[in-house]
């Protein structure tokens, strides 16, 4: 904090021109400033923090009733002289949204204001309330050496603002920020990292057990201290309320986080509460000791999830649990350093339950079981919306990972969900050892089975290993030594990192319950569809089902790259096709790793969150016609290979057409994938139909983002960059860190008319072409006629070989699988669609699985 000789010696220090302190003086003689382009200059965003919403009880009706959004952002730039941390106008809170506004990226502040906090001397902040992107990546950060040495911008007379110049929200009630992009994960310098504890002298000779604390909870009793041992720990909840009178960490919120503890008589839930978690939940891991003072009892909660613990081998007190409060009264906690423990304290031994791919399927559903494996496949970041939660909206992230222990030819498939571990999650690629805990078993008839998280599971990855208490279980050290019998090269042949993935395959047989539609693929109308794209934020994943009639089918060599072009003053016209993390060490490779004490791996910062529509781009196919003509069932000239006895498209015969056509490319965003060589085919009813439509949903389909790339050491960071969230905060990037080329042999884009004949909408469709691709694995392959209906029907290619470009069996070429389209007029279908929001205007929509009707069936 800078007193204000120090604030002026520094201001009066800096010759160079400042838009941001021009900017600053000038909000001193009026209320809003509006800038011209000519007055303006880019800054750029280097953190973006976000945290609830200060409202009125007003303000709370308004929000149930609208569903506006709960949360708040503080956006932080620079022009390269001064950082200004600027309260984001909540009209704005849509472009973080999308990932539109973000950070790493420069910004043009086109009207902004000075607000003045009312109830507080010293305070206020900058308001952004309009604003426009200006380059995709930063001009302007490359240029300045060391972000964080600029000087904090603070108006005349309010130096000694600590919330301006620390990790505090510029909403004072507010004690720090939350995560970017879901409330799981701790954010903020206010966390105390895991610190070595301090040798300490105890007195146990006046301890108690749990086993009394079930009988002394309901008569009066003297808290006598505890020492009990850390068997589980699950992640952090943060539940975000109105009208809640707790002023700490957030006002109006909670934070809590579970653990189960042990002794020699039993296991029993201990709850760390409020300010209690960021100062200690990261110092409490499983095999901790804690020595206990001034705890309360409450009944438990029966509603929460609980971990799986019969392999202890200990008796279970589940009606009451311990709190640990901050104060009434305040709680003492004693972590003891693993040296002080001794063994006369009868404390139980942390213990496992490691289960080889080999014996999974043996598994019973929702059995819980511990897991490690050699990572060959890491899925991008995504984002669900949480179910049931009554607080704020709410985002979980997880990811998909492959990893093989050497039991089976199959992996382990793992849905990993945050579990309050972001310099792991962020980290996790492939040539790392994984291990996961408390994962439950999911069957799936049709599918193989594969293992989601649960409240309680912790991932470890390289370079956490050592220490953890399962480093001497036999299952850990036998997998070890299959580690060394691997050759590195033979293993990274079979890697891969992001890309479009979704599991388990849909069933055979596409089933509506009446009584369980929870339970199910909801099948929705066009229009629904249409407002679910509007509503998609940032790296959310949704699952839909829409009925009608497949129209046309064109076949495209290349995924999109990014296709946003200009936008009104208050939009961002300019997306980024790169996602960035901080830059992260290197692991070493599997040979390398000869136990799992050896392991090292990189830290990271990771980062999730409210609604507002977006416009969906659309047309009026009113004024439009045909992409490429009216005739059905044919392909582009200049293609070989196309069917015997197939016309060649007339484009000279139909003058009206071609004036049509002029209109409608003209009306369409522009698409560097629109091949006028195109293979295509569109049914006879097509052109009719397309005049009648109100909407052509045409926003959606492939992109680089889609498709997996294969990993390398020396590609490494810029993966995890690009297979992560956006970051909350930027960092200097390496000039190296640029993406591969992707490589795809080409996907379908079909049109979807929706079964009332409404409204359109565009999807891709990129089948299976290898079982060496991360989709492939548990796919069932019932071999089919490569029709393009079989195709739909089945995801892939038939047969699948070993590699792509080693195939004993020829693939079918576009043109054939083309030829066959004809069977889909007029054919009364049931699409299965992926809808996943890649940041800024890029909205992929990907075609899972076709069903016709003869295979749908109501419950």
């Amino acid at each position: 904090m800078e007193d204000n000789s120090s604030y002026s010696s520094v201001a009066t220090g800096l010759c160079q021109a400042s838009f941001l302190q021009k900017t600053l003086e000038r909000l001193s003689s009026t209320q809003c400033l509006k800038l011209r382009d000519e007055e303006g200059a880019p800054v750029a965003v280097i953190a973006l923090q976000r945290y609830l919403s200060e409202q009125t009880e007003g303000q709370q009706q308004q929000q149930q009733q609208q569903q506006l959004d709960s949360y708040t952002y503080d956006v932080t730039v620079t022009d390269g002289v001064w950082r200004a941390k600027c309260f984001l106008h909540p009209d704005l809170n849509h472009q973080v949204h999308t990932n539109t506004l973000k950070t790493g990226a420069d910004i043009h502040i086109t009207q902004c204001s000075y607000v003045y906090n009312e109830r507080r001397l010293g305070h206020g902040y900058i308001c952004i309330e309009k604003l426009r992107c200006g380059a995709e990546r930063s001009v302007l950060l490359p240029r300045v050496n060391d972000v964080s040495s600029l000087p904090m911008l603070v108006k005349h007379g309010m130096e000694r603002s600590v919330v301006l110049q620390s990790d505090v929200p510029l909403q004072v009630s507010r004690k720090h920020y939350l995560s970017l992009w879901n409330n799981d994960d701790p954010e903020g310098d206010i966390w105390t990292s895991g610190s070595p504890s301090a040798e300490t002298v105890l007195d146990v000779s006046k301890i108690t057990l749990l086993s009394s604390l079930e009988s002394s909870f309901r008569g009066a009793w003297k808290p006598l201290p505890l020492l009990v041992k850390i068997i589980h720990k699950s992640r952090l909840r943060y539940y975000g309320k109105f009208g809640l009178k707790i002023d700490y960490p957030y006002q109006y919120a909670i934070f809590q986080a579970y653990f189960e503890v042990a002794d020699q008589s039993g296991t029993m839930s201990l709850v760390l509460w409020n300010e209690l978690c960021p100062e200690f939940y990261q110092r409490l891991n499983v095999g901790t000791v804690l020595y206990l003072q001034n705890y309360t009892l409450k009944q438990s909660y029966a509603n929460r999830s609980r971990p799986q613990m019969d392999h202890h081998r200990l008796k279970t007190f589940n009606s009451v649990e311990i709190c640990l409060n901050p104060r009434n009264p305040a709680s003492v906690i004693t972590v003891v350093s693993p040296k002080s423990v001794l063994p006369q304290w009868g404390l139980p031994e942390v213990s496992y339950q490691f289960t080889t791919r080999s014996e999974l399927e043996k598994l019973a559903n929702n059995s819980a079981c511990d897991v490690i494996g050699l990572v060959t496949f890491v899925g991008r970041v995504e984002r669900v919306k949480s179910k049931g939660n009554k607080g704020p909206e709410k985002y979980w992230t997880y990811r998909w990972v492959h990893a093989v222990d050497g039991t089976s030819k199959h992996p382990f498939i793992l849905e990993i969900f945050s579990s309050s571990q972001p310099e792991i999650f962020s980290c996790i690629c492939p040539m790392t050892y994984l291990v996961c805990t408390q994962m439950r078993v999911c069957q799936v008839e049709g599918s193989l089975p594969y293992l989601t998280s649960s409240c309680e599971t912790e991932t470890f990855i390289t370079g956490y290993h050592k220490g953890q208490p399962y480093v001497s279980d036999p299952r850990v050290k036998s997998f070890i030594q299959w580690t060394k019998t691997l050759k590195d090269n033979i293993i990274l042949q079979r890697t891969a990192v992001g890309g479009h993935y979704c599991y388990p395959r849909p069933p055979k047989t596409f089933t509506q319950s009446m009584a369980d539609a929870s339970a199910q693929v909801p099948l929705v109308a066009a229009a629904d569809l249409k407002r679910e794209l509007e509503t998609l934020q940032y790296r959310e994943h949704k699952k839909l089902a829409i009925q009608g009639q497949i129209t046309a089918v064109q076949y495209l060599k290349n995924p999109k790259t990014t296709g946003s072009q200009g936008a009104e003053e208050k939009e961002v016209p300019d997306v980024s096709t790169d996602v960035r993390i901080p830059d992260t060490h290197n692991h070493p490779t599997a040979a390398e790793q000869t136990s799992v004490d050896s392991l090292t791996s990189p830290s990271a910062e990771k980062i999730s969150a409210s609604r507002r529509k977006r416009q969906i781009q659309t047309r009026n196919t009113t004024q439009s016609s045909l992409n490429h003509g009216g005739v059905p069932s044919k392909r582009r000239a200049g293609h070989k290979h196309a069917a015997e006895g197939r016309e060649q498209e007339e484009n000279d015969s139909n003058s009206e057409s071609e004036q049509a056509q002029d209109v409608e490319q003209s009306l369409q965003p522009q698409n560097p994938n629109r091949d006028s060589d195109a293979l295509s085919w569109e049914s006879s009813s097509w052109l009719k139909q397309r005049q009648e439509v109100s909407e052509h949903l045409c926003q959606g389909g492939l992109y680089q983002d889609s498709v997996s790339q294969r990993f390398t050491s020396d590609t490494k960071n810029v993966l995890l960059q690009w297979s992560n969230l956006q970051p909350m905060r930027w960092m200097p990037e390496q000039p190296a860190d640029t993406l591969p080329p992707v490589v795809c042999p080409g996907y379908y884009q079909l049109t979807i008319l929706g079964i009332n004949k409404q409204i359109a909408v565009d999807a891709a469709y990129s089948p299976i072409v290898s079982a060496d691709e991360p989709r492939a694995v548990g796919l069932p392959q019932d071999p089919h006629g490569n029709t393009m209906m079989s195709c739909l029907s089945s995801g892939f290619l038939c047969p699948l070989s070993v590699t792509a470009t080693h195939s004993d069996t020829a693939l079918p070429e576009p043109e054939e699988i083309l030829a066959s389209a004809g069977e889909l007029e007029d054919t009364h279908v049931v699409c299965i669609l992926d809808l996943c929001h890649l940041g800024g205007d890029k909205v992929e929509v990907l075609i899972n699985k076709m069903y016709r009707v003869t295979e749908v069936s109501l419950d």
